[in-house]
């Protein structure tokens, strides 16, 4: 690995930036919005456990927040059409995802309705990471329409803001907070279908 001495190189001055390939784009591109709202879901979750999680997530989180980055490294590396997509995230990332939540789950009251974000400051954040989790789905999603993609980053991250979610619940549990559920307004109860989730 090259030994980063210097930050500013004044290239990006123009508002372009290199991929992995080293192709200069503009900053706005549909790959580079994917790329940094990956890295701005890895900044909330530094933010979450720079609150002081329980030890059950700490760990996790430190290792989602590595396979992050390898999730940008996968975004940043456009393919050709006359070969194929290079992968860095895979089914094993998602299956590890997908037993993290279960093994939480085991743990949690079932839901009897949806939970409003909040509770003390790490299960907050949590939900704040959640969301910034959904919108870089939704960024690959829009990248997807445009260009070859990993398609196990879009399973990655949709397995992950899931987590997120359960995560949440478990730090709110952890913290003996009770959680508050959505009232719904008088005439909405019993409304099915909605999920403001997804």
């Amino acid at each position: 690995m090259p030994r980063i001495t210097k930050v500013t190189t004044r290239r990006g001055d123009g508002g372009e930036t290199n991929l992995g390939s080293h192709t200069r784009v503009p900053k706005d591109a549909p790959r580079v919005r994917a790329y940094g709202t990956v890295d701005e879901l890895n900044s909330a979750i530094g933010l979450a456990l720079g609150f002081g999680l329980g030890e059950a997530l700490e760990p996790v989180l430190r290792r989602i927040q590595n396979e992050l980055l390898d999730v940008g490294a996968d975004l940043a590396m456009p393919s050709r059409p006359d070969e194929d997509v290079a992968r860095r995230v895979s089914d094993t990332d998602i299956d590890r995802l997908e037993g993290d939540q279960a093994g939480l789950l085991a743990g949690l009251e079932p839901l009897k309705n949806f939970v409003l974000p909040g509770g003390r400051p790490g299960a907050a954040q949590l939900h704040v990471a959640r969301t910034v989790c959904r919108r870089a789905e939704r960024e690959v999603v829009s990248l997807k329409r445009a260009e070859a993609i990993n398609p196990d980053v879009l399973r990655y991250l949709n397995r992950l803001s899931d987590l997120l979610f359960v995560m949440a619940r478990v730090q709110t549990t952890s913290d003996a907070t009770p959680e508050l559920v959505w009232q719904p307004r008088a005439g909405n109860q019993g409304r099915e279908g909605y999920a403001p989730y997804a």
